[in-house]
């Protein structure tokens, strides 16, 4: 089973340039290669989580050169359901893109889609921080080609923001990790823990300087506020399916700091200790409240999307942020939870913004307005927490997780709050885009106010066919958000015994420095 953990960083690293080099100008074989290479991704993640699912750590040695001097990937329970979640997405997302026509407005979308796997499934696999980084810059490349996909001054001036902040982030990493270099010799995460925890209290000045670096970074990649301003510009103007893809990118921040401050700089590591938790959990609580603040007062379809990200990602990070077991697990099971609901809210509004354009204002009824209307319903109640979809089960989770927290008061008041507010906003937009009756000859103060906002970038509308095949996607997401909630009691068993391997750390440490698992 140990080698079959490269597979799904390989398969899409051998795909892109192939679909590049060779079938760059045959539209139907990139498509067909595409969608069988998602397909494939599928099958190996799915394989990956059932043996993750046993509690083995499986380690695999590039070269057979043993940590810590060699590269190593590591599939756990964590990892195991994080590429199995990428996969799922990634192969909805594909599907939507090739019925709706998106792949054809632009160039290379699929050498870029492979490419965005192959950073985002490394940086899941991977046991090296400087690899890590590797990783991340990999994604960030294709994202930034992804993003500026069918081109707009607007797409392009959002995608040189995006960049501009993620590559502030990269060159804090690399501080980060020269520092981390410099005080202990190696960058590999296993041995990164050993070595933290046996540092005597007064040399630990500049690892804690490191771990505060660290932290700013993966704030930066989870759009943690006062760090989440690329965000709603960024996926707002992005193309619909290529931000449902991106609900996985913040995602890879979330991981990260569950990774690194559980086995590296672990609440149990006094050199680090108290060091995330004593102002992260603010912050989070604070993107909660800026996400909710941004749906309510967004005018465009997408940009509410993005916020209402935001307002997930916030969530997610409360819970993570208390770092003890029983709200990791809870950030694990909304974890899965919101990454689908965002990915269904973005292609819900690219259905939307297709038909009738980006504003959140009245409009003459729309083709399949009653079925998108019916998709758009669930997905606000399931990214704003609501019953009977898994985010209420999600967001019920953390709030008891946080019950004997110090900040418990603050965390259920504002989650709840913010929780309400966001239906209000998502409930006022569908209101007016859906159910709304609308006069052509007296237009109201809506319409004069989106006078103005700038134009729409997604102005050109090609022809989609079979009309009716994008909605296969969105609602196989939907299903999945269903399947989520019925099946809650399992999959917090695995989030749950997730958790527990996450904050038991040693035997991952063991695993790896021996090698016994390649």
């Amino acid at each position: 089973m140990s080698h079959w953990i490269i597979l799904p960083i390989v398969l899409p690293a051998l795909l892109a340039p192939f679909i590049l080099m060779v079938i760059r100008h045959h539209l139907d074989l990139q498509r067909i290669f595409s969608v069988a290479g998602t397909v494939a991704l599928l099958g190996i993640a799915t394989g990956l989580l059932a043996h993750a699912a046993t509690g083995d750590i499986t380690v695999y040695e590039l070269g057979d050169w043993p940590a810590p001097f060699g590269i190593v990937l590591v599939l756990d329970r964590l990892s195991g359901l994080m590429v199995f979640l990428t996969a799922v997405l990634a192969l909805a997302v594909l599907l939507y893109a090739i019925w709706t026509g998106w792949d054809d407005r632009g160039r290379h979308f699929h050498a870029l889609f492979q490419f965005q796997l192959m950073g985002v499934l490394g940086a899941f696999l991977t046991g090296d921080a400087f690899n890590l980084f590797v990783f991340f810059e990999v994604l960030l490349i294709a994202s930034y080609g992804l993003m500026i996909h069918s081109g707009g001054a607007h797409r392009l001036h959002a995608g040189v923001q995006y960049v501009a902040y993620n590559l502030i982030g990269s060159t804090l990493f690399l501080f980060a990790l020269g520092t981390i270099y410099a005080v202990t010799g190696t960058l590999n995460m296993a041995d990164l823990a050993v070595k933290v925890a046996e540092m005597p209290a007064e040399d630990t000045a500049l690892i804690r300087v490191a771990a505060v670096l660290l932290l700013l970074v993966f704030s930066v990649k989870a759009a943690v506020l006062p760090l989440h301003f690329w965000l709603p510009g960024s996926y707002g103007n992005a193309p619909g399916p290529v931000a449902a893809l991106f609900a996985i990118m913040t995602k890879v921040g979330v991981y990260s700091v569950l990774r690194m401050y559980t086995l590296v700089f672990g609440p149990q590591v006094e050199a680090t200790q108290g060091l995330a938790s004593n102002w992260l959990i603010y912050a989070a609580l604070l993107t909660v409240a800026a996400g909710t603040i941004g749906v309510l007062g967004s005018r465009r379809m997408m940009r509410m999307a993005a916020f209402g990200t935001i307002g997930s990602t916030g969530t997610l990070m409360v819970a993570v942020s208390l770092f003890t077991q029983d709200t990791a697990a809870a950030a694990i099971y909304y974890m899965i939870h919101s990454t689908f609901a965002a990915g269904l809210m973005f292609l819900v509004a690219d259905l939307v913004v297709e038909r009738q354009g980006d504003s959140i204002r009245p409009y003459q009824p729309m083709p399949h307005g009653g079925t998108i209307s019916v998709l758009f319903f669930a997905a606000a109640i399931a990214v704003a927490g609501m019953p009977p979809l898994s985010g209420f089960v999600g967001k019920l989770l953390v709030l008891d997780a946080a019950r004997d927290s110090a900040q418990a008061v603050l965390v259920w008041s504002v989650i709840l709050i913010t929780s309400f507010c966001a239906i209000l906003g998502f409930a006022r937009a569908g209101s007016l885009v859906f159910w709304k009756s609308h006069d052509d000859n007296e237009p109201d103060s809506e319409e004069i106010a989106d006078a103005e906002v700038p134009p729409d970038p997604r102005a050109v509308k090609l022809p989609v066919a079979p009309p009716r095949l994008p909605f296969v996607p969105a609602f196989a997401l939907l299903g999945v958000l269903v399947l989520l909630t019925v099946f809650a009691g399992p999959v917090m068993t695995y989030t749950g015994k997730t958790a527990e391997q996450l904050y038991n750390p040693q035997t991952y440490i063991d695993t790896v420095l021996k090698g016994t698992g390649s």
